[in-house]
């Protein structure tokens, strides 16, 4: 230091002076550190506590299912879990009977409501009628449906095809869609959707056979162990919907369509 100036020396000689601005850009975040004072990449915690979206993340309690184990399906194309942790809260009979209204509203804009056939004894041999099972695969809704064994190998899981349903193949309303695929090429323009619902059994088959009947399709009952409703129409359009007990007082539905 003399006369208050700072001299630098490199091997005992003086530092060039255009060398002098780059070194003290080099010193100077070094001297802030050392000071204390405040950077950039310092963690301001009075940031995150207002932060409802952070908050939110950090103070919510788990999941009945935090690992979704029970929806670890490996390399499925489409599968479903009857017991699958969620949801929580149980069907009652107050969301049966609005589920239930809710869908006689629907139908009656669109005319009138076939009234529900008793089902035969004997399915028959009727592919449509067979039961498929809450463990059924890609492989046996094709089958169900009369479509080409290689549709199985088209279809995407995508829950995007439960809102392009058309009007005969709709889900009854208050239902909860838990997984859907679909396939648009054809002879495989096919959407196969799993849903659940706090309706009663006969209001769910009501409901898809008289949309199946409004619709111009031939529609049929069967009850194996599953409550089938069966429809065909022209150019091999055909809708399947199986109906079984769900979990937590819920009825799980099948529903399969395959469009001409």
């Amino acid at each position: 230091m003399h006369g208050g100036k700072l001299t630098i020396l490199c091997h005992g000689e003086p530092m060039r002076p255009a060398i002098l601005p780059l070194l003290c850009l080099m010193i100077a975040p070094m001297i802030a550190t050392c000071s204390g004072a405040k950077t950039d990449h310092a963690l301001d915690t009075t940031a995150i506590a207002p932060d409802p979206v952070i908050a939110r993340a950090l103070n919510d309690p788990l999941m009945s299912d935090p690992d979704l184990a029970s929806r670890n399906e490996a390399n499925a194309v489409i599968g479903f879990v009857d017991s699958s942790a969620l949801p929580v809260l149980p069907a009652t009979s107050q969301q049966a009977r609005a589920a239930r209204e809710a869908a006689r509203l629907e139908l009656l804009e669109s005319g009138s409501i076939a009234d529900l056939p008793r089902a035969p004894d004997d399915p028959g041999d009727d592919p449509r009628g067979r039961a498929l099972g809450p463990m059924a695969g890609a492989a046996d809704f094709i089958a169900a449906l009369g479509a080409p064994a290689r549709c199985a190998a088209r279809l995407n899981d995508d829950f995007a095809f439960a809102a392009n349903l058309p009007q005969v193949a709709a889900i009854m309303p208050r239902g909860m869609v838990v997984q859907a695929a679909g396939a648009d090429s054809a002879p495989c323009r096919i959407r196969i959707i799993r849903y659940q619902t706090a309706a009663a059994t006969e209001d769910l088959l009501q409901y898809h056979y008289a949309r199946a009947v409004q619709a111009g399709l031939d529609a049929a009952r069967h009850a194996v162990s599953d409550d089938i409703i069966a429809a065909a129409g022209k150019d091999g359009e055909t809708l399947i919907v199986h109906v079984r007990p769900g979990v937590h007082g819920l009825s799980s539905v099948d529903l399969l369509y395959r469009a001409p």
